[in-house]
């Protein structure tokens, strides 16, 4: 139990309220007291509090409405009822409504005590499945990782090697190549895939902010006004914690997950006492990290600690063989997602897709796989659907460049223009194959102008 968990006591005998609000507060507690539900209705809805105890008899709102009121904000809230005529009708009526439990008067410290630990026990109990079942039903949508080619089946060699281990790992790749989905397949195949996987974007978060996610916050303060919160590493226990952009840590920050990885243990940012830290680490960056440690941008020493597994996920330009497997499972995906029927790839259109070099990546595939889908008119994805084919940027057909490459680049976009992008009559004119077409297009960067 964290005994920085806040306690509301609403009951009109001051008696009552203040030797609850001091024994509480002897145990750990943070409390605060209301004479009335007015009030303490007032303090619910401008604090946070994890448990009330609430008396059932009180001018005004009474324990029952206040209640129900409580509940309606926060249904997780644990409230145990106080009363000094306790009835079968009462106790059937606040549990009906919510409460947790009830006591009556005159309170028993130590049997209230056991009451309140025990309901705040099960709750922590319940909030830790919870997230478990969330991260379960997150890690298992990663197990299929769709990719046949040569490259492909290595990186499924490493990802199985590396799950039988708990071995930090550090994942390569350009931004879309899916290394959070190859994070979250080493986890799920790993013996603690029944623990948490938690992520953070560390490019995202300024230092404090991402320091606190990391760590924590104890601030130490007795007025009341501040919670203690639990850091993603406290969070993570057991389980896999994936740190992305890793090359974005800031020098402090470097030093801090460093001792943590050497010492196995960190402190919350505004509190010194050492906590335990039991987790896997793997981390992914875009940037050569190499670069970074002789740049004196990164430190050596955790860039050792981290990169004891490497994995480098190919970008799909070299696993071109991959591109139509990923189309079609994204197809179906998003046929689902958005109710509409699932299409065929028209063949000029798996021509294009399996020749462009796909900067984005695995994201910009799907990103393009859906706008089809979503303003395609035909049973078909056409070329035309796709959105690098209609682009914004103009190319201007009086550029008076006199270069080979620029008259060749100006021809090839007049004959498409005059022939509507139609890939198989404009390569005809040219007298060249599709295929040398789609590279020349994306050798020049022609794009359809949308009308």
């Amino acid at each position: 139990m964290n005994k920085k968990d806040r306690i509301l006591i609403a009951d009109d005998e001051r008696v009552v309220r203040e030797s609850l609000y001091h024994w509480f507060t002897e145990a750990g507690f943070i409390v605060t007291t209301a004479e009335n539900g007015e009030i303490a209705l007032k303090n619910f809805i401008r604090e946070k509090f994890d448990l009330l105890l609430v008396d059932m008899k009180m001018p005004g709102i009474g324990g029952l409405e206040l209640l129900k009121r409580v509940k309606e904000l926060d249904n997780e809230v644990i409230v145990i009822m106080i009363t000094a005529f306790a009835s079968v009708s009462t106790a059937i009526t606040a549990l009906k409504n919510g409460a947790y439990d009830y006591v009556t008067k005159p309170v028993d410290p130590d049997e209230l005590t056991h009451l309140v630990n025990k309901a705040i026990e099960q709750r922590n109990l319940k909030r830790e499945n919870k997230l478990l079942k969330e991260n379960l039903d997150e890690i298992s949508k990663s197990e299929n990782i769709i990719g046949e080619s040569f490259l492909m089946n290595k990186v499924h060699e490493l990802i199985n090697s590396a799950a039988s281990t708990d071995s930090t790992v550090m994942i390569r790749g350009e931004c879309g190549t899916g290394k959070e989905l190859v994070a979250k397949t080493i986890h799920s195949k790993s013996k603690n895939k029944y623990f948490p996987f938690l992520s953070i974007k560390c490019g995202a978060m300024c230092e404090s902010a991402l320091e606190k996610e990391l760590f924590g916050e104890d601030p130490g303060t007795s007025d009341g006004n501040q919670i203690v919160q639990k850091g993603k590493i406290e969070l993570v226990e057991g389980g896999t914690l994936y740190l992305d952009e890793v090359n974005s840590l800031s020098p402090k920050l470097q030093v801090e997950i460093l001792k943590v990885l050497e010492t196995k243990q960190f402190c919350r940012v505004g509190n010194n006492n050492p906590i335990s830290a039991n987790f896997r680490l793997i981390t992914a960056s875009t940037e050569n990290l190499e670069k970074l440690v002789k740049e004196g941008k990164f430190r050596e020493d955790l860039f050792y600690k981290i990169n004891v597994f490497p994995i480098l996920i190919p970008p799909l330009r070299e696993r071109r063989e991959d591109i139509l497997l990923l189309a079609k499972e994204f197809i179906k995906l998003i046929s689902t997602r958005v109710s509409r029927p699932i299409k065929e790839i028209s063949k000029e259109a798996s021509e294009f897709l399996t020749n462009y070099d796909w900067p984005g990546n695995i994201r910009e595939l799907e990103n393009a796989i859906e706008r089809a889908i979503v303003i395609g008119k035909k049973n078909e994805i056409e070329v035309e659907d796709l959105p690098f084919q209609i682009a914004s940027i103009q190319i201007d057909l009086d550029d008076d460049k006199k270069s080979l490459s620029a008259i060749e680049k100006r021809h090839i976009l007049k004959i498409l223009n005059e022939n509507k992008w139609n890939i198989s009559k404009a390569a005809s004119i040219l007298e060249i194959d599709r295929v040398t077409l789609y590279n020349k297009i994306n050798k020049f960067n022609l794009h359809r102008i949308s009308k």
